[in-house]
């Protein structure tokens, strides 16, 4: 396996990974294990199997590729998110254990090709349209190529936490020790476990080496489920920087309205009907979209949201770790193009703060994260002049930017192919094959 075709992806960090060998697998000695093992760390020392290990890293490489997999226990997906659980996952190729930050990672090595097999059939249903894989083939294919090819420095200059202000967002450089992570927060990678059928397959090797560039460099080529009728531009996730195919843009073939520029025409438009890509109910288009867990989510399109006074007090304070006492209004000071708040003001009792980005609000007002910042708020009720509770009534899934993977499944099932879903999503970018 060729380094410069491989990516590092971590799949889990804890204290104990327990994991199994299914076929036979040999350290960097040449040692050969099987079966059901155990690594942990204590006192800061690496043990297998309640052995204590002399180095830093286990490294572990299949006998046989074709026929052997590792299989990792209780994988955590959907961190933070609303569908959070673990699952048992398997994968193939290299299985790495690393220190990292007094506990373990378990790292994934594996070629580029394999692993978009694998990030198509998580990120979707593989039963889904032969278009929309190639799509989302390429997508994916840009996305690794420019994190692993662009080392990002973080834009901390941009970033301004206060006692009463944070204006922040994550981002690819939180990893230090590997290529991508196998969760949202990257793309989703499940190895082995989502089952890849020939469609997947097809789309991976009809669109092999294909990305995404812009002015001869590789695209950072985000997505997201739903943009809720209108995409995002870059700057209202991450830093205060814009790319031109990352361009805001209404999602539907005619692209002739005209957005809101005022807080009553972004309810009123929230409110609406709007006929875009993204607004279906066709549940055989959704089905080949949404993975079982992601079919747990009804209302994507719209949505609402409430919380007694209680409740969103508990979790501002809760999630943002300042202390509020009740909460008085939540106001809209600032929205990206496709109407996704960028910053809010929290007026309460005890004190006035700003919050953005998208997903910083998108946190601080869930339990896990709320479906998208593009809302308004609604108080309900009063007792002494503090609202009784808080209605959010809100569009869209997800950060909005790049490719709207609802509205690109739609446009597949209208008969529109892979090059002309892209061409939407990213305007101005070439479609080029890259070794």
């Amino acid at each position: 396996m060729s380094k410069k075709n491989t990516v590092s992806v971590g799949i889990l960090k804890s204290n104990k990974i327990e994991f199994k060998f299914n076929g036979y697998y040999k350290d960097i000695n040449g040692l050969e294990y099987n079966s059901n093992q155990c690594v942990e760390i204590i006192g800061g020392q690496i043990y297998l199997n309640e052995k204590a290990i002399s180095i830093n890293e286990l490294y572990f490489t299949p006998v046989d590729d074709f026929n052997c997999f590792f299989t990792i226990q209780n994988v955590e997906i959907g961190i933070d998110f609303h569908w959070n659980r673990k699952e048992n996952q398997s994968f193939k190729s290299v299985l790495k254990f690393i220190l990292e930050d007094d506990s373990l990672r378990a790292v994934n090595i594996l070629d580029v090709e394999d692993y978009l097999l694998s990030v198509i059939s998580s990120e979707m249903h593989a039963n889904c349209n032969i278009e929309l894989l190639k799509a989302h083939t390429v997508i994916a294919r840009s996305w690794l190529m420019f994190q692993i090819r662009n080392k990002k420095v973080s834009q901390s200059s941009d970033k301004i936490i206060t006692e009463n202000t944070i204006i922040d967002w994550f981002d690819k450089d939180d990893h230090d020790f590997f290529d991508v992570c196998a969760d949202d927060h990257c793309q989703r990678y499940q190895g082995i476990t989502k089952q890849t059928n020939q469609n997947v397959k097809k789309a991976v090797i009809a669109t092999k080496g294909e990305v995404l560039v812009y002015h001869d460099r590789i695209c950072d080529a985000r997505y997201a489920k739903s943009c809720g009728g209108i995409t995002e531009k870059y700057s209202a996730a991450w830093e205060n920087m814009d790319y031109d195919y990352l361009k805001s843009f209404v999602d539907n073939k005619e692209n002739n309205f005209a957005k809101p520029n005022s807080e009553v025409e972004w309810k009123d438009w929230i409110d609406s009907d709007f006929k875009c890509f993204c607004n279906t109910k066709d549940e055989e288009v959704l089905s080949q979209i949404l993975n079982d867990y992601d079919r747990e989510t009804k209302d994507f399109f719209r949505w609402e949201q409430s919380y007694k006074q209680a409740e969103i007090k508990n979790l501002l304070e809760s999630n943002l770790n300042k202390e509020f006492g009740q909460i008085l209004d939540l106001e809209v000071l600032e929205r990206g193009e496709s109407g996704r708040i960028t910053k809010l003001r929290i007026k309460s009792e005890l004190r006035e703060m700003i919050i953005g980005k998208e997903l910083i609000i998108r946190k601080a007002l869930s339990n896990s994260h709320l479906y998208s910042s593009c809302f308004y708020v609604v108080k309900e009720g009063q007792t002494n002049g503090i609202p009784d509770s808080f209605r959010l009534i809100g569009a869209g899934w997800g950060h909005g930017v790049g490719l709207c993977q609802i509205g690109a499944a739609v446009m597949a099932n209208q008969n529109y192919n892979y090059k002309e879903i892209l061409n939407h999503y990213y305007r101005n970018a070439e479609i080029l094959k890259v070794d």
